[in-house]
């Protein structure tokens, strides 16, 4: 089976004709880089994630977890039914 190209050609046909040219010459654009993530923001993430389901069940009541676990349960149910 043929392999499928990564990237969606351009639809602006000269755009796509400089890109050929390219491909042809061997010559790739550079990629533009991935923006970086501030480090801070990336920390204060992971220790939000990391404490917060146990922070919330230690400060559910009974009745709340019971009411909690229902409405998840029910959720569960919804999502099997519709497919």
């Amino acid at each position: 089976m043929p392999e499928r190209p990564r990237k969606k050609r351009p639809r602006d046909t000269n755009v796509l004709a400089q890109q050929m040219v390219q491909e042809s010459l061997g010559e790739t654009p550079p990629e533009p880089p991935e923006p970086e993530k501030d480090p801070h923001a990336v920390a204060l993430g992971q220790k939000g994630g990391k404490k917060g389901g146990k922070a919330r069940a230690e400060k559910m009541s009974s009745i709340e977890d019971s009411k909690s676990a229902k409405k998840a349960a029910l959720a569960r149910w919804r999502a099997a039914k519709n497919k």
